[in-house]
């Protein structure tokens, strides 16, 4: 079963070679052949047909009595006979397409070809066997991409009310007596460390001022008045 379905596929293979390399041959007017007045306008006949590369063109005519020029552009549309590119003069003349494109033939009478006796063929291209369309770059879809690892996201922290601290309580400050010339402390003298009697005396606390300074003042006074008077009456009392 295998072996038949491989032969019929050669089979297919070949015929399609065979059809494609085979060259047509072309009867230029038809039955009217290369004459003066065709039935048909050979251009017209041209454009129902279709050329290709090794075809050939049979053009059916009297030797002697009429020839086929092939020309240039420039000179087909002159009619100009007197420099043809190919002269086909031995009647029943094959021209064979060895190339594509345009090619313009025309009689070598004079007269007949500004008659209409005269032919545009063109050949189409080649086409290479079996080409292979190649995508067009934009339709290639682009490759996948394997999925990146997402970065966590640290939730942002919430901003956290101030706690506001009570403030100190504020101690009143005594105003300072008022004096008329700051006293400026004394420098302190570097003096040798005393003894321990002489550190105790230095440390003991002085002896409370007394309360009634005004008393002691009368008491002096009086003690004073008093050996005055005793003076002057020991004085007196010498005298006597």
């Amino acid at each position: 079963m295998e072996s038949q379905r491989y032969i019929s596929f050669l089979l297919v293979i070949l015929m399609g070679f065979f059809c494609s390399s085979q060259a047509y041959k072309f009867y230029v007017g038809g039955s009217d052949g290369w004459v003066l007045k065709p039935s048909e306008n050979y251009n017209h006949w041209a454009e129902r047909n279709r050329f290709q590369v090794s075809d050939s063109l049979f053009f059916k005519h009297k030797k002697g009595s009429d020839s086929v020029l092939v020309v240039t552009k420039e000179d087909y549309y002159n009619c100009n006979t007197e420099k043809p590119i190919m002269a086909m003069v031995d009647g029943d003349s094959i021209f064979k397409f060895d190339r594509s494109g345009p090619f313009f033939f025309i009689s070598g009478n004079p007269g007949s070809c500004g008659n209409g006796q005269k032919l545009i063929v063109v050949v189409l291209a080649v086409r290479d066997k079996s080409p292979i369309a190649k995508p067009p770059m934009s339709s290639q879809s682009p490759k996948a991409q394997p999925p990146k690892a997402m970065t966590p996201v640290s939730p942002s922290p919430v901003a956290k009310t101030p706690t506001v601290s009570p403030s100190p309580a504020m101690i009143p400050v005594s105003p300072s007596p008022k004096s008329g010339t700051p006293m400026s402390s004394p420098p302190m003298a570097d003096t040798p460390t005393p003894d321990g009697d002489t550190h105790s005396e230095l440390h003991a606390p002085a002896p409370a001022p007394s309360s009634s300074p005004a008393f002691t003042s009368s008491i002096d006074l009086v003690f004073g008045v008093s050996l005055v008077v005793c003076v002057v009456l020991g004085s007196f009392v010498g005298t006597f």
